[in-house]
C-alpha cells in the first residue's frame, strides 16, 4: 500500500470534502480517501503510486485546484 499526500486547494465545507472524496476514490486503485479540511491536505492510500495527472484530474473534476509541490 503507497500513501500519498496531495495539498488541494478552495475546499471550505463538508461538501468539498466529500465532492474531492468521491472524485479521488473512484481513481482506479485507491483504496481510501482522507480529506483534512483545515490543512487542505488530502491524503491517498493506493495499492501502487498514482500518476499526478490523473490526481490532478480528478480534484478538477470535483471543482478544485491540486497544489503543485
Amino acid at each position: 500500500m503507497v500513501n500519498t499526500t496531495y495539498q488541494v486547494q478552495g475546499m471550505t465545507c463538508g461538501h468539498c470534502v466529500s465532492a474531492v472524496s468521491a472524485e479521488v476514490g473512484a481513481i482506479e486503485g485507491v483504496r481510501d480517501v482522507q480529506v483534512d479540511l483545515a490543512t487542505g491536505r488530502v491524503t491517498v492510500s493506493s495499492e501502487q503510486p498514482l500518476d499526478t495527472a490523473v490526481v490532478r484530474a480528478a480534484v478538477d473534476e470535483a471543482g478544485y485546484d491540486l497544489v503543485d509541490a
